[in-house]
């Protein structure tokens, strides 16, 4: 698709509501009801003041994220930051299996912590243990700033901790999935997961609905259960898994199947199986046209990391080949890069003094984001909106979900 055809088409995209894959932890959009849990408040600090922060000077700001093998766009975000402001920006990476690993977790944050010019800590994804993280850190730094991306903590437990969380819409995929499936031509809806990430309020949101929203479009649910990438297997393992189950499943439910995971990790296997034996692929747990499709469709991204035009270009490219017009689809925003790009850019105007605010200063987050899409996408409309609970926003919380783009 040519660069023109993109933005047109990319026009679109956008209606922003709550949010998506937890690592290897381990839709025409839609307005989607907020999961029950624990009662959520905004951090002090949230509340922002009606004077212009204090600039602070000689600032750093800190971004952690996975490694590659969970997923590279987080990681090649990061990169990209230090690249565009040098020394200003530190990174650090958490544990594959840091579910056992706890501790290594908190102990990264508070050496990134322990350099006193690191005034904010981007997280994404603020995987389990960020919570108890921060609370470490503000321990001795009670004025450091958290950005979470794409949290693997419930609301409840993240929203009172991070100053500012960022999301995709979970429940609102769930709504939004089934319908994209129906037109593609789904009979059928294979769902991996495993208990860990099934006792997730936001995700659990989200598979109420895809019950409720594949039955009214004639599509049958079925739940598989996949081995933890955090368990004794590893990613390795829950990799394998997808690889041979998936041919298993389409031999008993037929081509006509769409498939999804709640894991970033099984991703790529997934695409890869789904492309080769002609089934349906609606959308990635963290959505973004460079989540796993570039290693599974052997993509060369050289020079086109952060390039949403090429990308498109070639996912079309691979779909011809493979005869899969109409049966592939996906986000045109990279969520968890916008989350790191946006969290920075956000941060950095709060310690230089330009926000109304210690922290939140809503109007300038909203604008930061659009900012931030717009350098991957070139006029993307952003809408935000904040997560609810019992009725009542979180006003730290903010949730994104968008279009789909089809191949």
């Amino acid at each position: 698709m040519k660069r023109r055809l993109m933005c047109l088409a990319l026009a679109a995209l956008m209606t922003i509501s709550a949010a998506g894959c937890r690592g290897s932890e381990p839709a025409a959009s839609s307005s989607a009801p907020a999961a029950p849990a624990a009662s959520s408040e905004a951090p002090a600090e949230s509340s922002g003041s009606e004077a212009p922060a204090a600039p602070a000077e000689n600032f750093k700001i800190g971004i952690i994220t996975g490694t590659a093998s969970q997923g590279d766009e987080e990681i090649t975000q990061a990169n990209k930051m230090k690249e565009k402001y040098g020394d200003m920006i530190v990174t650090s990476t958490y544990p594959d299996n840091f579910d056992k690993e706890t501790e290594t977790v908190i102990s990264n944050a508070v050496a990134m912590a322990s350099d006193p010019d690191v005034k904010a800590i981007v997280w994404c994804q603020a995987i389990p243990g960020t919570s108890a993280a921060i609370d470490k850190v503000r321990e001795t730094r009670p004025d450091m700033i958290f950005i979470a991306g794409t949290p693997g903590e419930d609301p409840g437990v993240i929203d009172p901790k991070a100053d500012i969380v960022l999301q995709v819409d979970e429940p609102g995929c769930g709504i939004t999935i089934p319908p994209q499936a129906a037109k593609q031509g789904a009979k059928t809806m294979i769902h991996y997961s495993f208990p860990r990430h099934m006792s997730y309020a936001l995700i659990v949101a989200r598979h109420e609905n895809l019950k409720k929203y594949c039955a009214e479009n004639g599509i049958e649910l079925v739940d598989v259960t996949a081995p933890d990438p955090t368990g004794d297997s590893g990613i390795t393992g829950a990799q394998q898994f997808i690889l041979e189950d998936v041919p298993r499943q389409i031999e008993k439910y037929g081509k006509d199947t769409v498939f999804f995971t709640t894991n970033c990790g099984m991703q790529e296997p997934l695409i890869r199986k789904v492309f080769e034996e002609g089934a349906i692929y609606t959308l990635q747990c963290c959505p973004s046209p460079f989540h796993a499709f570039p290693a599974a469709l052997n993509i060369d991204m050289s020079g086109h990391e952060a390039d949403v035009s090429y990308m498109m270009e070639q996912l079309q490219a691979k779909t011809n080949e493979a005869g899969m017009q109409g049966r592939v689809s996906t986000w045109g925003v990279p969520c968890n890069m916008l989350f790191i790009s946006a969290g920075v850019e956000y941060a950095k105007k709060v310690l230089e003094g330009k926000t109304n605010g210690v922290v939140l200063d809503d109007a300038v987050l909203r604008e930061t984001i659009q900012e931030c899409a717009n350098e991957f996408t070139e006029g993307m409309e952003m809408t935000l909106v904040n997560h609810e609970e019992n009725g009542a926003a979180v006003k730290n919380h903010y949730l994104v979900t968008a279009d789909f783009v089809n191949f």
